[in-house]
């Protein structure tokens, strides 16, 4: 699945680090080979559960509240909802930078 993962962050950050966009599809590896595992389906509630327990919890390590990291998430859900499809790589992007955790991925 080719896809121009920097041109769907730079929608919602126009300022957007290459380096970190490039990490965070290295981490997300073969999920992002599926079209259906490449998007994040924010109508799924094992979907956002999975979005805030492997990536919010684990690989950005935060340690707030399940509902303060859900209401984040929704928040990037509400971000993004002119775009009916949600790109994972997008998804994480936002997450990463509202949290100041793009180093993580440069």
């Amino acid at each position: 699945m080719a896809e121009d993962w920097a041109a769907d962050v730079r929608k919602y950050s126009p300022n957007a680090d290459d380096a970190a966009i490039k990490g965070i599809v290295r981490h997300c590896g073969i999920a992002l080979q599926k079209r259906d595992s490449a998007l994040v389906s924010f109508s799924d509630a094992s979907e956002t559960d999975r979005v805030r327990d492997g990536f919010m919890k684990k690989k950005l390590g935060l340690t707030d509240s399940d509902a303060d990291l859900d209401a984040a998430l929704a928040e990037v859900g509400k971000t993004m909802s002119a775009d009916r499809t949600k790109n994972r790589v997008t998804v994480y992007y936002l997450l990463a930078e509202k949290y100041g955790k793009l180093d993580l991925f440069r």
